[in-house]
């Protein structure tokens, strides 16, 4: 059984492959159609907004044990028999209920305090009532957007200057919409209910997301511009290449994040119950997947489609194609021969512990091993600084 470590070493150094940029078409359909599906969430189902965003009354009672039939119990106390009348009943920790209803004026809000505190065997002075007016929640919608955009367009033009490539910066924007269509989207059908805390937890994804698909698009640029300086590999080819060699770190980093954040997860949803730390857990949780999901099948696919057309890219493609049939073609002659002429060089970049003769060697006996790029690396190579002195022994030192 291959040990994940070892499948690192080996996506890293381009012995083994995982044909991501050459798949996109596929990654594309997919991504279209969880979009779609997503969007006709959101025009079926529309969200769940909370209370601070529809406006409403808030009831709390607090200091008794809630009982297993606390739901029905509190409907009954307001006479809501379903979720037609726009009550929503919830358990906050262990010893609060909470009741979230429509607008009521004063006396109706008595009437309800003194409903629930014989419903719940307590004193109207621990039922707490509350009225949210949705012009709160419109105030705190607009920032949220207006954030957004912001953010967007200050990604845009960071991405754009230190890539010093428009394209990647579009790609990377693509994925970032991606990402924020399919968490609404879940959102919409699992009916989870939004709150200021959750427009907070879709900004933070963002976030990650960018994050990650730099990352991705760092390596992407340091193959392409080795790829462009030995034409040995295509655009594609030098962009497969970077996704494989961070696909690791992403899965790895992505687990990291994850982990703290389902364990937040499990205690809101089983001890806690809704409230702002349940919120901003469940949309952290599903916009890390999701965001990890398009930096590695998305982001780096849409750089290749979206240069493929360029001057420099094409020129670069009809090089590759020329030095493979070069090597091809020096590997037929010297097979009659009995050399030991090993296969075509296959991609990659660097080598695991950083050892590397120069590039256009002839590639090598069972002592030498050659990576994708055509570097070579022989088997008892060192990593670290090289051509240093030797030191004398200790016999021979005055």
């Amino acid at each position: 059984m291959t040990k994940f470590s070892d499948l690192g070493n080996d996506l890293y150094t381009g012995k083994r492959s995982i044909p991501v940029v050459p798949k996109r078409r596929t990654f594309y359909i997919v991504s279209l159609v969880l979009m779609a599906i997503a969007t006709a969430g959101l025009g079926i189902n529309k969200l769940n907004l909370g209370l601070e965003f529809s406006g409403g009354s808030e009831f709390r009672v607090t200091g008794s044990s809630v009982p297993d039939d606390y739901e029905s119990r509190a409907r009954e106390a307001l006479g809501a028999a379903d979720d037609s009348q726009g009550v929503r009943v919830s358990k906050l920790g262990t010893g609060t209920v909470r009741v979230q209803t429509e607008r009521l004026d004063d006396a109706e809000s008595a009437d309800v305090r003194t409903e629930l505190a014989e419903t719940f065997s307590v004193s109207e002075e621990q039922v707490s009532a509350t009225f949210i007016g949705p012009s709160w929640g419109d105030s705190v919608t607009k920032q949220a957007l207006r954030a957004l955009v912001i953010f967007l367009v200050l990604v845009a033009a960071v991405l754009a200057i230190y890539f010093r490539n428009w394209k990647m910066a579009a790609a990377a924007l693509i994925a970032l919409v991606h990402d924020l269509v399919i968490t609404v989207g879940i959102y919409s059908f699992s009916k989870f209910e939004v709150s200021p805390a959750t427009m907070i937890g879709f900004l933070t994804v963002l976030g990650y997301s960018i994050y990650d698909t730099v990352v991705v698009f760092d390596k992407v640029r340091e193959n392409v511009n080795e790829s462009f300086a030995n034409g040995r590999m295509t655009f594609a080819k030098a962009a497969n290449l970077a996704v494989n060699q961070t696909l690791v770190r992403s899965i790895n980093t992505t687990a990291i994040g994850i982990l703290p954040i389902f364990s937040v997860l499990v205690v809101g949803a089983l001890f806690l119950g809704p409230g702002t730390l349940l919120d901003l857990a469940l949309v952290l949780f599903i916009g890390i997947l999701v965001g990890a999901y398009s930096s590695i099948f998305l982001a780096t696919p849409l750089l290749v489609s979206l240069r493929k057309k360029d001057a420099p890219v094409v020129e670069l493609d009809k090089r590759a194609a020329r030095s493979e049939a070069k090597r091809a073609k020096e590997l037929a002659v010297a097979a009659p021969s009995g050399a030991s002429a090993s296969r075509p060089a296959v991609e990659s970049h660097d080598t695991p512990d950083g050892a590397v003769v120069e590039s256009g060697a002839p590639m090598a006996s069972d002592e030498e091993s050659a990576t994708i790029t055509g570097r070579q690396v022989h088997k008892y190579a060192q990593a670290g600084p090289r051509n240093q002195p030797r030191r004398a022994p200790k016999s021979r030192r005055k």
